[in-house]
């Protein structure tokens, strides 16, 4: 027997919610049957499902430090503590603290013995202590330190990048709750209206304080939503503000008093952002010019004296000294100032799209284009090694090839007696390469090495970036024909029809095409206009991949079950805040624009052109001393001919200097790695964190520059070294 109440659940006029059923009794049955959610975390299964859907990069981290951070268990004082978890809370981290802080030490430590371990162990075997290997130990050293910075900095980092991605979806997200309000004046649907149409990761945190309700943590959506805005109390106060603007107007009486609430709600957070991003435009400009001078300037300025100051010095300062100075520690000092930059920015403004809605993402994450770069590069790179074939095999041998030639032998005996490649007899020990010729070929190593991440980036990008101007061009022009569908709509013309009377009157303009499919759907296909906007296979949607339009059109659907006076208003009212939206970021984009053009002018010009510079005068000084030392090597008497050279060139040995070759290298290395880092710079200052628009900038920059590079320090190379063998051949 049945009793009434189950009997109730089983009428066919009153049938259950399966989901519902599965929510009442799913904690039940979760506390009888074991299972994989860990404990203690606050999350509910389908919570931690969807946070690894969405985020699986993190989860690496999380088990990096659940399997390293619990070898030791180190505690943590408060103050940290609580830094430390606010961090992880933000960036919806399932881990503690303490394990966070353990892993940074672990890699320390790890690395640290693991260097001492292999200079003990250099020194045994070669059974003195003097062969203590020095450098290796202290690169570890770097190594160590660095780690301990990365890991023990990458909460706050990953909740940095959390929040610039989060905020620069406030004003969208105050957006949709005002209108959705402004005809449901009702907070929950609110946000659950926004968290289905906004984007990663602000969309998350908002299904995150429904999650909350759902297991138990707050009995209200309001507590929890108070709870979540809490999380952004020193960050962004506009944003709260707005959110509590938006809670009053649901105790407001009068319906003209709640909109004014409303509306003043994005007025608070637009003015919010714009006053914090203006602050911004300001402080921001001196870190940045002393990031070039120190990290730019300074170093490529100070490559041009290597080539005496290594022959002064002699056998001290070796060619691996520079290139771990020039392409490891100053990038990373460069890297960490820059770093320490880009967490002033505020949040609020920027470009931050879900690249895995977009259906040519799987070539944006495919490693193809770096499979065809690189054949493509390859003779690049073995142009560029061609000296040290020459100097270190017997290749050259196999071809009957000697391993040097004269610029005599070549037929240009203009250049006189020097080597193409110049090697140099040191004691029976061949050294160099110390030739203009070895120079010249080296270059092809950074622009090959460029070309490589150019070309494939630019392939990897290119149809998604073109994707995304043309959606930013279609959703200019669709602000104004949306208001236009919101007039129509008013004047009671119903949605079927006014698509079609919108379609003639935006002939010519990429909405018509829009307008032109749902109108065609509604009438030949029979559809409503949910189903003529939204359907999976031949929704007027599917052909234009917009937030702002999916949104704008969501906003119609729901409206218009409330009436069409409410449609009309709804669709005008979202009109206008695109439009006041548009001009903050246009007014924004101004304010930035000089910081933004001095870096471009920097990366792109102003580095790669000293650095080429101070190449083609290393050249010139090699050459200089090489011509000058073959001169007096061939004076048998000492007192005339060239003067007597003999004391002064003692001074400076040609043989224990570092070879031009590598010091090019090093220079073009840290030419690319300077893009990689200022490009990155650039883009978060500009757009927040929008990784395709950093890898499309990226490509762009790096040929750009490198291009630039290598035509001015081919050119001056060439220049300077003529111009030396015609004042050292006029002794």
């Amino acid at each position: 027997m049945f009793s009434d109440k189950q009997k109730s659940v089983k009428m066919p006029n009153e049938r259950a919610n399966v989901d519902d059923i599965l929510r009442k009794y799913g904690s039940k049955i979760e506390s009888q049957v074991k299972t994989d959610v860990p404990k203690g975390n606050g999350f509910s299964r389908e919570y931690i499902t969807f946070k690894q859907e969405m985020v699986p990069e993190i989860t690496r981290y999380e088990k990096l430090c659940k399997s390293l951070g619990n070898i030791l268990k180190l505690n943590v004082s408060k103050k940290d503590e609580a830094k430390i978890r606010r961090s992880i809370e933000t960036a919806h981290l399932d881990i503690e603290p303490s394990q966070a802080l353990t892993l940074s030490v672990m890699a320390f430590l790890g690395i640290f013995f693991l260097g001492l371990l292999i200079s003990f162990a250099v020194v045994l075997i070669n059974g003195t202590i003097q062969a203590f290997p020095f450098l290796f130990f202290f690169l570890t050293l770097i190594l160590s330190l660095f780690l301990f910075y990365f890991f023990n900095g990458y909460p706050q980092r990953l909740a940095n990048q959390w929040r610039l991605k989060a905020s620069s979806q406030m004003v969208p997200a105050i957006l949709y709750i005002v209108v959705y309000m402004r005809h449901t004046p009702n907070l929950e649907k609110a946000i659950a209206f926004a968290s289905q149409h906004l984007q990663y990761p602000l969309a998350l945190d908002f299904k995150k304080v429904f999650y909350d309700v759902e297991i138990g943590r707050f009995s209200t959506i309001k507590e929890s939503l108070d709870n979540y805005l809490e999380n952004w109390r020193t960050e962004n106060t506009e944003f709260i503000e707005s959110f509590h603007l938006i809670e009053s107007s649901l105790f407001e009486p009068d319906n003209n008093r709640r909109i004014l609430l409303l509306e003043k709600s994005l007025q608070v957070i637009l003015d919010g952002v714009y006053d914090k991003m203006l602050r911004f435009t300001h402080d921001v400009r001196s870190p940045l010019t002393n990031v070039y001078m120190l990290g730019v300037v300074l170093p490529t300025l100070g490559l041009a004296l290597l080539p005496l100051a290594s022959a002064m010095v002699g056998d001290f300062l070796k060619w691996y000294h520079v290139i771990i100075l020039f392409n490891m520690i100053i990038p990373f000092f460069v890297f960490y100032l820059t770093d320490k930059i880009l967490y002033q920015r505020p949040g609020g403004y920027g470009e931050s799209e879900l690249l895995e809605r977009n259906p040519l993402y799987p070539k944006y994450r495919s490693n193809e284009p770096f499979f065809t770069s690189f054949l493509i590069i390859l003779p690049f790179l073995l142009i560029g090694i061609l000296p040290l074939i020459f100097l270190y095999t017997s290749i050259p041998e196999l071809f009957g090839l000697e391993k040097d030639y004269t610029f005599a032998q070549l037929g240009l005996g203009f250049f006189g007696k020097e080597g193409f490649f110049g090697f140099l007899d040191s004691n029976g020990r061949i050294t160099g390469p110390f030739g203009v010729g070895a120079l010249i070929l080296s270059m092809f190593i950074p622009l090959g090495v460029a070309m490589f991440f150019s070309l494939a980036y630019q392939k990897k990008t290119k149809d998604l970036i073109l994707e995304r101007e043309n959606t930013k061009q279609l959703e200019k022009e669709f602000n104004n024909s949306l208001f236009q569908l919101g007039n129509r709509i008013g004047n009671g013309i119903p949605p079927e029809i006014a698509f079609g009377r919108v379609a003639e009157s935006t002939k010519g303009l990429r909405t018509e095409d829009f307008f032109r499919k749902v109108n065609y759907n509604i009438r030949q296909g029979g559809m409503s206009v949910e189903k003529a906007i939204f359907d999976s296979r031949r929704g007027a949607l599917n052909y234009y991949p917009s937030e702002l339009i999916s949104t704008s059109m969501r906003v119609l659907v729901e409206a218009s079950k409330k009436g069409l006076n409410i449609a009309a208003l709804s669709l005008i009212s979202i009109s206008e805040y695109v439009k006041n939206i548009n001009k903050i970021t246009e007014r924004l984009r101004d304010m930035l624009a000089e910081i933004i053009s001095d870096m471009k002018s920097n990366m792109t010009f102003l580095a790669p052109l000293l650095s080429g510079i101070v190449v083609g005068l290393a050249a010139m000084i090699t050459s200089i001393l090489n011509r000058l030392n073959v001169a007096n090597l061939s004076e048998t008497t000492g007192a005339v001919g060239i003067g007597n050279f003999g004391t002064i060139l003692s001074i400076f040995d040609i043989t224990k200097m570092i070879p031009p070759y590598y010091l090019q290298i090093a220079i073009g290395i840290y030419i690319i790695q300077i893009t990689f880092i200022l490009t990155r710079a650039l883009v978060v200052i500009d757009s927040g964190e929008d990784k395709l628009q950093r890898t499309n900038l990226t490509a762009k920059n790096l040929m750009k520059g490198m291009t630039l590079y290598f035509a001015t320090a081919l050119i001056s190379t060439l220049l300077l070294f003529a111009l030396s063998a015609i004042v050292i051949g006029n002794f």
